[in-house]
């Protein structure tokens, strides 16, 4: 694997601990980005990646826009991420190693659930470790599954931006695991016409109680749809899907949908409306914030239906000060870092 200093997805990390390895039965990154504002949280991710250096530049990608997403959520936590890319041994075993690995780290990092992570997996990891989230709580304590409201902030920001009411609207979901399939349950309780693709059949087939609309995994960002709602994995907004685009709304809950700088502009050259990623996904950082907090559960839903004014202020900045909405974003969550600096 490259030196992490070398990789363009850098951008001064604190800290990159590479971890597992023959012994633990397990290899994967945790990624330290920046801990101005508190501790830096961030899911574990497994996936199997094409390389260890793709890894690492996911871990690197997704710990720099937890940064961002906890500075924009006015959480008082800094940004890490870990991804797990390779496992062949015991699931719980190579799980409480990577506990291990991250009470070496001492608070620095906190780990929750991620794509493909569940809770069984942060039972296994709080054996080792204290610095974990996304596990049940008692009645009227924040844990648990942070996906519902990962959801639910990105469905409160469609419905602001489709002027309060999905009813009788079109949707394009892209994806439908653990977000996007809560995401289409909000949305199809409050009657919104639904076209939806995964990679994955059984997620299509759970899907499909709420009356789906089921179009191939390549297409479903050109489908003639009133919002297109990214819920997959990142980079989905690039040079070759953008002059495809046929939803003048884009609003979903995948992080890192611009798979470059130059593909927010695209966005705002075709008139299209972009929801900065980071803005509308934060909902499930913001239930593993209150459960690692010790906080109860009903500051949560207020804090998560927030997400929409806040995302609709940045998207009036971004207007009044000539800035795509994503650069508009990026200056709120530095100035906020600059001043905690200060401080």
């Amino acid at each position: 694997m490259m030196d992490p200093k070398q990789n363009a997805s850098f951008d001064g990390h604190e800290d990159v601990v590479f971890v597992g390895g023959e012994a633990q039965g397990f290899a994967g990154v945790i990624a330290v980005h920046n801990t101005a504002l508190g501790p830096a949280a961030g899911g574990c991710r497994i996936w199997d990646y094409d390389s260890a250096d793709d890894a690492l530049t996911d871990a690197l990608r997704l710990s720099r826009g937890m940064t961002y997403k906890n500075a924009m959520a006015d959480l008082p936590l800094g940004g890490g991420k870990a991804v797990i890319y390779r496992i062949n041994t015991d699931r719980v075993e190579a799980f409480r190693s990577f506990g291990a690995a991250v009470e070496k780290l001492g608070g620095k990092y906190i780990t929750a659930e991620d794509v493909g992570a569940s809770v069984a997996d942060m039972r296994a990891i709080a054996g080792a470790t204290s610095h974990v989230a996304g596990i049940p709580k008692e009645h009227g304590q924040a844990g648990g599954d942070p996906s519902p409201m990962t959801a639910l902030g990105t469905f409160v920001s469609i419905k602001a931006l489709l002027g309060g009411s999905v009813q009788g609207r079109t949707i394009a979901v892209q994806g439908v695991g653990n977000v996007g399939f809560n995401l289409c349950k909000l949305l199809s309780g409050e009657g919104a016409k639904l076209v939806v693709a995964d990679v994955n059949k059984v997620n299509l087939q759970r899907a499909e109680a709420f009356g789906v609309e089921i179009a191939p995994v390549d297409q479903i960002h050109a489908v003639s749809a009133d919002l297109f709602s990214p819920c997959a994995l990142g980079a989905g907004l690039n040079a070759k899907t953008i002059p495809e685009l046929a939803a003048p709304i884009v609003c979903g809950a995948a992080n890192n949908q611009l798979a470059t700088e130059a593909d927010g502009a695209r966005l705002v050259e075709r008139g299209i409306t972009y929801a900065p990623d980071y803005v509308v996904n934060a909902g499930g950082i913001i239930n593993v914030s209150a459960e690692y907090l010790g906080e109860a559960s009903d500051v949560v839903e207020a804090r998560v239906r927030a997400i929409a004014p806040r995302l609709l202020r940045v998207l009036e900045t971004a207007k009044s000060e000539n800035l795509t909405p994503h650069q508009a974003a990026d200056r709120i969550v530095r100035d906020k870092l600059a001043a905690a600096r200060k401080g």
